[in-house]
């Protein structure tokens, strides 16, 4: 892999470890318990960076893998939620295939390298010329979301990604 894109990864691991460590021991019931007024749980956030960043991103617009264009459409709200009789274990599982399955891509790509599917029909004005700037793209949308599951897991049960309370003397 190019230095660069191994940088960033590094960096995006860094933060697919802190969403994976912000849940760890939630019961399944918190994670599927929305905190706040949009009503996402964490699960839900899990299901999305799944679907959305990890799959959608690599996959899907850096390889153009065939198996991924039908995400291509507006509407990814769709993937803010968990399917019945889905259970935690298997969200937890499908993410870090998802992670596997990016990684492989990324191993393939180069900085400069160009998506090979663009989703027009989502972002018909929009677009990322290449793999540093999408890779740039997902790492700021799972240090973002990784920071709303902070805050969610603190108003769960209190625990904070820096263990205990940050302000305590």
């Amino acid at each position: 892999m190019n230095a660069e894109l191994d940088a960033l990864k590094r960096a995006l691991d860094r933060q697919r470890g802190h969403v994976l460590g912000i849940l760890e021991g939630l019961s399944e019931e918190d994670l599927r318990r929305p905190v706040l007024p949009s009503g996402w749980s964490c699960l839900a956030l899990l299901r999305h960076l799944t679907l959305d960043v990890e799959r959608f991103w690599f996959p899907g617009v850096i390889a153009g893998e065939p198996d991924v264009a039908g995400q291509f459409a507006a509407g990814a709200e769709a993937h803010w939620y968990v399917p019945e009789g889905m259970s935690a274990e298997e969200v937890f599982t499908d993410y870090r295939a998802a992670i596997a399955r990016a990684d492989a891509v990324l191993v393939a790509a180069e900085p400069e390298q160009e998506p090979a599917l663009w989703p027009v029909e989502i972002w018909p004005t929009w677009r990322l010329p290449d793999v540093r700037h999408i890779l740039i793209h997902v790492l700021t949308e799972v240090a973002c979301h990784s920071g709303h599951l902070d805050a969610a897991r603190e108003l769960l049960d209190g625990t904070t990604w820096l263990g205990g309370n940050p302000y305590a003397g």
